[in-house]
């Protein structure tokens, strides 16, 4: 088993990498001002807004445990923390974390 483990480890590294790599090279062409750039950020931006409402609307997991009011808290806060500190990601992300977790516990 240990070994499938470790197979899949490195076949999804070399995925990930890879394509890491080749958007690195290939984004050298590419202007921040052009429209095909703000298509390809816009387009990021939407996919993680998608994600964000799909596990707050149809959570999996522990996190279907927590209540529909705990979940949209949680997100309101943390988005209200991440436009305080600079536009940070740690300070949400760790917040969240901590958010959650007294929430579902105590509440």
């Amino acid at each position: 088993m240990s070994t499938s483990v470790f197979l899949a480890i490195l076949v999804t590294s070399l995925a990930t990498f890879s394509s890491r790599f080749l958007g690195a090279i290939s984004s050298q062409g590419i202007k921040e001002t052009s429209k095909l750039f703000k298509w390809f950020n816009c387009l990021a931006y939407s996919t993680l807004a998608a994600l964000i409402a799909r596990t707050i609307i149809f959570p999996v997991g522990v996190l279907s445990d927590a209540s529909y009011l705990s979940r949209v808290t949680v997100v309101l806060f943390c988005l209200f923390i991440f436009f305080i500190s600079k536009r940070n990601f740690v300070y949400p992300t760790v917040i969240s974390a901590i958010m959650m977790a007294v929430l579902s516990n105590y509440f």
